[in-house]
């Protein structure tokens, strides 16, 4: 069995390329993991170490074919916040307004319900979800590439993080290796401050463009509470700029105005959104739908996004395309 180094001092991205090779085939132990995780977590990980780590995990999935404007939308967890599924909706929003979304998630590792859990909950087949994600991507638009099937390697890793309860380097790892390899992208991650090294991670990798987003009080997703700082990344660079509900004409909220709860919890303000409920959870939603909606090239203005993907839930697109995808997922 191979060991692994110490956290200190930070890996190169080929040693963090390496290293992580061998966690994921096998080649350490699960003691071994959970410490370095661990370690590496408490120092952070830098930009060098997660575009490596990403590596070795890419040159592992199964990949899905997809178009070539296809998004994704997501928050690497870990935030503690407990919020409602707002990547999730805004992936059903998006699709609704006519982009092409591959929705790449999990079940939840440190929060109460992730993902798959309220997808499952909506009554959506995961493992069908699974078998038909082209097909789905194809017809309607959408389709949920859950890790487990996706990143085989992670399946000795997904126990050792549900043990752990934290935040690790695979929360940033798997918004880095959509399977579908989508080329546009917001992610949402924990720590503001944080924010330019992921950007720099992700610009090392490429991308035609991502938005990288963090709430102020450290949510990972573009919050309502207060500001955002969010890292507009093209091709192999980025630019830091702030951004505010306001400029969107959202309402300022609180956090605890969209906390969730399990999966069942979840899932019902999501069909209630779809029914065109008015709140928090629909303003958040919107203010990240018209953001993805940016990066997608489907809109250039702030207000535009939200006002279409406003339209798709009002106009009952949104809801309807979840109907269809169920359907398909048989």
């Amino acid at each position: 069995m191979k060991q692994l180094p110490q956290a200190e001092p930070h890996l190169t991205e080929s040693e963090a390329e390496e290293v992580f090779g061998w966690i994921l085939d096998g080649q350490t132990s699960e003691e071994e993991i959970a410490r370095f995780l661990t370690e590496m977590s408490s120092r952070s990980e830098t930009a060098e170490e997660i575009a490596g780590a990403a590596r070795a995990l890419r040159a592992r999935l199964v990949p899905v074919a997809a178009p070539d404007d296809a998004v994704d939308c997501c928050g690497t967890g870990g935030d503690g916040h407990h919020t409602l599924n707002v990547s999730t909706a805004v992936s059903l929003v998006v699709a609704a307004c006519g982009v092409p979304v591959a929705k790449h998630g999990n079940r939840a590792a440190s929060s109460k319900s992730g993902a798959a859990d309220t997808l499952e909950a909506l009554g959506l087949d995961m493992e069908a979800a699974g078998r038909t994600a082209e097909k789905s991507l194809t017809e309607i638009g959408i389709c949920f590439l859950f890790a487990k099937n996706h990143h085989p390697a992670m399946g000795r890793i997904q126990p050792i993080r549900q043990r752990l309860g934290v935040r690790t380097i695979f929360n940033l790892m798997g918004p880095l290796s959509n399977p579908a390899g989508v080329q546009s992208q917001l992610i949402g991650i924990a720590r503001p401050a944080y924010v330019p090294i992921y950007a720099a991670a992700k610009a090392k990798l490429g991308t035609k463009r991502t938005f990288i987003v963090s709430g102020d009080e450290g949510l990972d997703e573009l919050s309502l509470a207060g500001g955002n700082e969010l890292a507009d990344v093209t091709g192999n660079d980025f630019e830091m700029r702030r951004v505010h509900a306001v400029q969107v004409n959202l309402p300022h909220a609180p956090v605890e105005a969209i906390r969730g709860g399990d999966a069942v919890h979840n899932a019902r303000a999501l069909e209630a959104l779809l029914m065109g409920a008015p709140g928090p959870y629909r303003d958040a939603v919107l203010f990240n739908a018209a953001a993805t909606l940016i990066v997608a090239g489907h809109t250039q203005e702030w207000e535009d996004g939200a006002a279409k993907a406003a339209e798709a839930l009002d106009s009952g697109a949104a809801r309807d395309l979840l109907a269809k995808w169920i359907a398909i997922a048989k």
